[in-house]
């Protein structure tokens, strides 16, 4: 597998909240610029044969008010969806319903910006590790879309998960980690808190 570029000058995280169902939940939002077009980065994110290629395999009824499944991983339903532009679905998981919005945006230069907000109700696990518990996974996810992207091939998931565990992958992560922790600060969160959740977080993922 060919070496990510993990270099983090064109990624952007943000921690908000809003209200949903009447209850109080977290929207962290990541998005990364990639040197190709919007319509071959919608193409990307959107095609059930080329979304395998750097994230899982997908199945289902990929339209409006269809239900798809991402093999191992989350499934929900469709809810929008404005092609070459954005879409939105439920994502359900471990029992547990949150929210995606994807967004595709033409940058200058004949670059495309992909933005992803994960939308969950605020509970015990949030405030134990923070935003960085789903970001730092859609961290991993957006790196290995640029790698697709890159070459044109798929990503080898065993490589990206030898790559992910080894001092480079862990390295990422550690950087990921405090990208969020500085996000959470600024959407408001003590510095200690999201110190203490992004450290626990990280060590999730690098398997302490």
């Amino acid at each position: 597998m060919k070496e990510p570029d993990t270099r983090s000058a064109t990624v952007r995280r943000i921690v908000g909240r809003r209200t949903v169902d009447g209850r109080v939940a977290s929207v962290v939002t990541i998005s990364r610029s990639y040197p190709t077009t919007a319509d071959d980065l919608w193409d990307a994110c959107t095609d059930p044969e080329r979304i395998p290629r750097w994230f899982l395999p997908v199945t289902g009824d990929l339209r409006v008010g269809g239900r798809y499944r991402l093999e191992g991983n989350a499934d929900g339903e469709i809810l929008t969806c404005d092609p070459p532009r954005s879409f939105t679905a439920t994502w359900e998981f471990g029992g547990a319903t949150s929210w995606i919005e994807v967004a595709v945006i033409p940058e200058p230069g004949g670059r495309a910006r992909v933005e992803l907000a994960h939308i969950a109700h605020v509970d015990d696990h949030w405030e134990q590790y923070g935003p960085g518990a789903a970001g730092i996974g859609w961290d991993q996810a957006l790196l290995g879309l640029g790698l697709h992207l890159d070459t044109g091939a798929a990503v080898d998931p065993a490589e990206f998960q030898e790559w992910a565990t080894g001092p480079s992958g862990r390295a990422f992560v550690a950087d990921a980690g405090n990208g969020w922790r500085d996000a959470d600060v600024a959407g408001g969160t003590d510095a200690a808190t999201a110190g203490a959740r992004a450290d626990r977080t990280v060590a999730f993922y690098a398997g302490v």
